[in-house]
């Protein structure tokens, strides 16, 4: 089967990508890339290769929530994608995490059903779990650039506005520590086609705080500083 919404060729695609959710973010990260090509610009799923310390590299768009994200996924792997690490943000579920720190997923909650159920057939579930080394490896380059982290589940929504004043409670107690919309799918995929995967994740917001939002700057900051770590972790692994 070829794709059909990310025409690129094989071989523009490397086996090493960052996906990212927003197409502009793609645009800004392509600059940390040395002679970086633009291979897919259809439906807006930017993709651009390059090199990053002498290693090839692809930085695409998954767009937003699970369905996208199971779509670009597939798509890439069948271009050559093996290793990917989501680049993306998180509402925080617990007070003492703040704005702008990363939380770096342990694992992935989601609710049965959708495109797990039409992926498995039935209404069981796979544990949603990132790749060991690669996600150690991420830690252990955090760690070392004394960048704020937290580790611990996150839960995987499918709806971004279906919060209520139980949301919190619900899902912290839960043992998750943020939510977001693709990690679960990405994890789950990883799995099931023989990928690695892992996740890196801004904290744009703290619903257990009220919501509050980051500023576009500091945004941009933890980005650029998350992007660069995982472009370091990945041009240092070997396949």
């Amino acid at each position: 089967m070829n794709p059909v919404h990310i025409l690129a060729r094989k071989g523009e695609v490397a086996d090493k990508v960052l996906v990212v959710g927003d197409p502009g973010r793609a645009e800004l990260l392509s600059s940390l890339l040395d002679s970086p090509k633009l291979v897919n610009r259809n439906r807006g799923f930017l993709v651009y290769t390059g090199f990053y310390n002498n290693t090839e590299i692809s930085i695409a768009t998954h767009g937003i929530g699970g369905p996208s994200m199971a779509i670009v996924f597939e798509e890439l792997h069948m271009l050559g994608g093996s290793t990917f690490v989501r680049l993306g943000t998180v509402g925080a579920l617990r007070q003492d995490i703040r704005l702008g720190e990363y939380i770096i997923p342990t694992g992935a909650s989601y609710n049965l059903g959708g495109l797990f159920f039409q992926y498995l057939g039935e209404l069981t579930s796979v544990s949603a779990t990132p790749d060991l080394e690669l996600t150690s490896r991420l830690i252990s380059h955090f760690e070392s650039l004394s960048y704020k982290y937290h580790l611990g589940n996150v839960f995987s929504s499918d709806a971004f506005y279906a919060e209520d004043e139980h949301f919190v409670k619900k899902w912290s107690s839960r043992g998750n520590i943020g939510v977001e919309m693709e990690c679960a799918t990405l994890f789950f995929l990883s799995k099931l086609k023989g990928a690695r995967s892992s996740a890196v994740l801004v904290v744009s917001d703290n619903l257990s705080t009220g919501g509050n939002w980051i500023s576009k700057e500091d945004l941009e900051k933890s980005v650029l500083n998350g992007a660069k770590s995982i472009l370091t972790v990945l041009s240092k692994l070997k396949q």
